[in-house]
């Protein structure tokens, strides 16, 4: 099978990052990005779920909006922190 050159711009940041957890993994940048097109194809679709952050979907925004106009008009309630365990 022919190999094709492919040419995409990325982070430089993120770059480096991925090939350090590559190297960690004993592979180099061109068998990683392999290893993960190949895994799109097998799977017909990204090979892991895609989320948004829930903290920005607009349900929570409007939530927020409306605990802060609470706060500014004096409703708040002072509490102690609430420590939750992640066990």
């Amino acid at each position: 099978m022919a190999n094709t050159s492919v040419t995409f711009r990325m982070d430089e940041n993120l770059k480096k990052q991925f090939e350090s957890v590559l190297d960690e993994l004993g592979l180099n940048l061109t068998t990683g990005i392999n290893v993960f097109a190949k895994a799109v194809v097998r799977d017909n679709g990204i090979p892991f779920e895609l989320k948004a952050d829930p903290f920005y979907s607009e349900a929570n925004q409007a939530h927020l909006r409306s605990v802060i106009t609470e706060l500014e008009a004096g409703q708040g309630r002072p509490h102690e922190l609430i420590e939750v365990d992640d066990a």
